[in-house]
């Protein structure tokens, strides 16, 4: 079961290939590039500000098709074997026709313009925080960076929209709780974040965490995984690696239609699936007793056995 990687509310942009010219970036970009020393590749992060935009021919005027860039800020992070790609949030950059297309100038400029704070083959975490993004724009973020060796892994994202859509295009995918203000009283009593709907499989090498419960609307194919700080349920067969109640919570269930799990962890505890499958298959669900991970038959299942 698949899930269309386009939510409704996200528009669909175009991006012309114009827009972007690898042997005329400008002046002031290929200044900065020139004076980063070696040493600082811990944190590579690109300003552009107003005032400092591309020179414009007078003779051909920008359009809302091919805008100049204004003062977005992408940001570059190497944290230990991975690179960060940091986009900015919409608060930020408000959401509008053209800013994709400006972030998207930015990354390519910043690729392009200098290779020292990147090994070819280096993975890349996207952290999109709460920018929305479609299957299309993430596809354009992955090629861009394939041009220069980098692959695409991850991305981190509080927009569920987002997260869909990556999952669907086979990458990994962290849910980050939405940002709030809280009072420091607050702060130490952290609910659980709305459950996490997926209407797809999850395949071999693709990872979703989340900060509530997940319901997957599908299966869990060997090689998957899903962690979450509530509790899981797959409507289908549960046959990758399922962990629930990852903050700690030792009362939260992993239930499935079919249970054949690689490996099932509920808070600290950890359970591996027998070595011969049962002779028939019924809704199961899995949850600690003073002994460890017990599966129990859901029919037969109560959570007054948590108590």
């Amino acid at each position: 079961m698949t899930s269309d990687s386009t939510s409704p509310d996200v528009e669909s942009l175009s991006t012309p290939s114009e827009q972007v010219k690898t042997d005329s970036t400008p002046s002031h970009q290929v200044e900065a590039d020139a004076v980063l020393p070696d040493a600082e590749v811990d944190s590579v992060i690109l300003y552009l500000q107003s005032n400092s935009s591309p020179e414009v021919d007078s003779a051909n005027p920008p359009t809302p098709e091919s805008p100049v860039i204004s003062n977005i800020q992408v940001q570059f992070k190497r944290e230990e074997d991975k690179l960060l790609l940091i986009l900015p949030t919409e608060t930020q950059v408000p959401a509008t026709e053209n800013s994709w297309s400006e972030i998207w100038q930015q990354v390519k400029l910043r690729l392009l313009g200098s290779d020292r704070f990147f090994a070819p083959n280096t993975m890349v975490h996207l952290v999109a925080q709460n920018r929305l993004l479609d299957g299309r724009q993430l596809q354009e973020l992955a090629e861009t960076l394939n041009e220069v060796q980098l692959q695409l892994k991850l991305v981190s994202t509080s927009r569920r929209q987002t997260a869909i859509a990556a999952a669907s295009s086979g990458y990994s995918v962290e849910q980050l709780q939405p940002e709030v203000s809280l009072n420091s009283e607050l702060k130490a009593a952290k609910p659980l974040a709305e459950a996490l709907y997926l209407e797809m499989t999850v395949r071999s090498g693709v990872e979703f965490r989340h900060p509530g419960p997940v319901i997957i609307l599908g299966d869990l194919n060997p090689g998957g995984i899903v962690v979450a700080d509530g509790d899981i349920l797959v409507w289908g067969r549960l046959r990758g690696i399922a962990h629930a109640g990852a903050s700690g919570n030792r009362e939260s269930l992993i239930m499935a239609l079919q249970m054949e799990p690689t490996q099932l962890r509920i808070a600290d505890a950890v359970a591996r699936a027998p070595e011969k499958s049962p002779p028939q298959f019924y809704p199961e669900v899995a949850h600690i007793t003073p002994q460890g991970i017990r599966i129990t038959r859901a029919i037969d299942f109560s959570r007054n056995q948590l108590k």
